[in-house]
């Protein structure tokens, strides 16, 4: 019998290769998919300058003041944005705060805990969750978070810590979909192998499927932190909307969304084009999230790769 070496087997391989050829179908997916891409990645440039350009009257007059300003004069024609996008991170980190652990708690206890008769229908349930409406969140907030804030911690009901909550309970529905769906994905013998050695249950938990699955847990938080960022009809209605820095979390305040939403219909001149930069600067923060959250997963694969 005749050996087959390696150098054997990739001349083979490379042969086939050459005399592949694609049919008419490959061709059409093949064009299809590209097109569609360049479509995406057009609207994406031109979302982009439509930003840029519509700003520029407010990058021209006012400059780097504009993101360090802490005034909002229409009468004057004196804008800053500080104060919205101290709102903007203040709620939103609020809000990843207090749904991060309850949403990993949740996803884990459907997975690991949890019997098959529940897991399914609650599953369920947390993804239907997510597909209510802002608006009706919002409202929500208005008739019972308020009055509870105001009957508890704050005199106005209305806050930070009031726009947090209302984001918490926002984005805990993504944030343990995906979570769970990351859970799911670490094989099962590795679950088997670390008990079979003697570990209880949380040990295997904490030592063997969160490792494993960290990537897509971060990935989810990071998912849930752009939609609080970009969350607006909630937060409008819970925040107070007033323009103001201040330390205590209590104490009202407005974000970048909030913000656009209030004043765009009746903005005109400097005012309307300092509203399209809030925009533009809200697109920045957003797109600098994701790209920290993808450094993240690429920094977590490459130690589990070299681990393995």
């Amino acid at each position: 019998m005749s050996s087959v070496t390696p150098g054997k087997l990739k001349s083979t391989f490379k042969g086939l290769s050459k005399k592949r050829s694609f049919g008419l179908g490959d061709r059409a997916f093949s064009g299809s998919t590209f097109v569609f891409a360049m479509i995406f990645l057009a609207l994406l440039v031109g979302l982009i300058v439509l930003l840029v350009f519509n700003s520029l009257p407010s990058i021209n007059k006012f400059g780097f003041s504009f993101i360090s300003g802490r005034t909002w004069d229409p009468v004057k024609n004196i804008y800053g944005a500080l104060p919205v996008i101290y709102g903007t991170l203040v709620s939103s980190l609020i809000g990843l705060i207090i749904a991060v652990p309850i949403s990993i708690g949740a996803a884990i206890f459907l997975v690991e805990l949890s019997p098959k008769w529940l897991s399914g229908p609650a599953s369920f349930l947390i993804e239907m969750l997510a597909a209510i409406p802002s608006v009706i969140i919002g409202l929500w907030g208005i008739w019972v978070l308020v009055p509870l804030m105001q009957s508890s911690l704050s005199r106005s009901g209305q806050g930070f810590i009031t726009a947090g909550l209302i984001l918490a309970i926002m984005i805990i529905p993504i944030i343990t979909a995906i979570s769970r769906e990351a859970i799911k994905a670490v094989p099962q013998n590795q679950r088997e192998a670390m008990l079979a050695l003697g570990a209880t249950r949380w040990e295997m938990i904490w030592n063997c499927v969160l490792p494993f699955c960290r990537s897509g847990l971060v990935g989810a938080s990071i998912l849930g932190l752009g939609r609080a960022l970009g969350e607006t009809m909630a937060v409008t209605m819970v925040i107070g909307n007033s323009f103001n820095i201040t330390a205590n979390l209590l104490a009202t305040g407005t974000t970048i969304a909030s913000k656009i939403a209030s004043s765009f219909g009746e903005a005109s001149g400097l005012e309307l084009s300092s509203l399209i930069e809030l925009a533009l600067i809200l697109f920045i923060i957003t797109l600098l999230v994701n790209v920290i959250a993808r450094l993240l997963v690429w920094r977590f694969s490459s130690v589990k790769a070299a681990r393995e």
